[in-house]
């Protein structure tokens, strides 16, 4: 027969407490406690000491947050639907003792960014290679598309002039490299790379 554990409720301290979160994708703060008993789980928002969840009970009017629990695997997890920058910030799993014991999580909400390498000012010497290069990063799914303007216009890699190519390379990181060879003086002017999931960044 085994014999039920006289030690009290713990955390489980192999879990992460550090959790990076997209904007508009659901966050989630994993809390793990062992022999909880009949106490109860809490989750806490540091910055104004709000009590967010208690076991699966929702107490903020914020219904964007809210708890589910595993019993296979003893966990309490906090969900954020549609997570902002705002919500980033340390957030509190408590344990219903007498006095409470807590295990503190730091939430970072982060959005997509993109970048050009080099910018705002690039200057380039005529009859040389324009090499521009486009970093998205922080981004859910890698976008669908990109695509490159030269003052306002669409660049047209089929244009009479030639020597003008893109080069797009995804993943957790996505690249995007516009190549224009043989530069001119019709080529100056501002280029701007737009993902179809990020906000444009320009270059001049």
């Amino acid at each position: 027969m085994e014999l039920p554990s006289l030690r009290g409720p713990y955390f489980d301290r192999s879990v992460s407490r550090n959790v990076t979160a997209l904007v508009g994708r659901n966050a989630f703060l994993y809390c793990r406690v062992r022999n909880l008993g009949n106490r109860t789980v809490s989750w806490i928002r540091h910055r104004d000491l709000h009590l967010l969840t208690v076991g699966s009970y929702t107490y903020t009017s914020d219904q964007r947050f809210f708890t589910t629990h595993s019993p296979q695997t003893e966990e309490w997890t906090l969900q954020i639907r549609f997570p902002q920058i705002r919500d980033s910030g340390w957030y509190e799993c408590q344990i219903g003792t007498n006095p409470p014991i807590g295990l503190s999580m730091m939430l970072t909400v982060v959005e997509p960014v993109t970048k050009i390498i080099g910018a705002p000012d690039l200057h380039i010497n005529y009859g040389s290679t324009i090499n521009l290069t486009c970093m998205v990063v922080h981004s859910p799914v890698p976008p669908p598309s990109i695509i490159w303007t030269h003052n306002d216009k669409e660049v047209n890699y089929d244009s009479p002039r030639g020597g003008v190519s893109v080069i797009t390379e995804k993943g957790d990181i996505t690249t995007s490299y516009l190549l224009i060879q043989k530069a001119n003086y019709a080529d100056s002017g501002s280029y701007k790379c737009t993902p179809s999931n990020a906000n444009p960044h320009s270059i001049f």
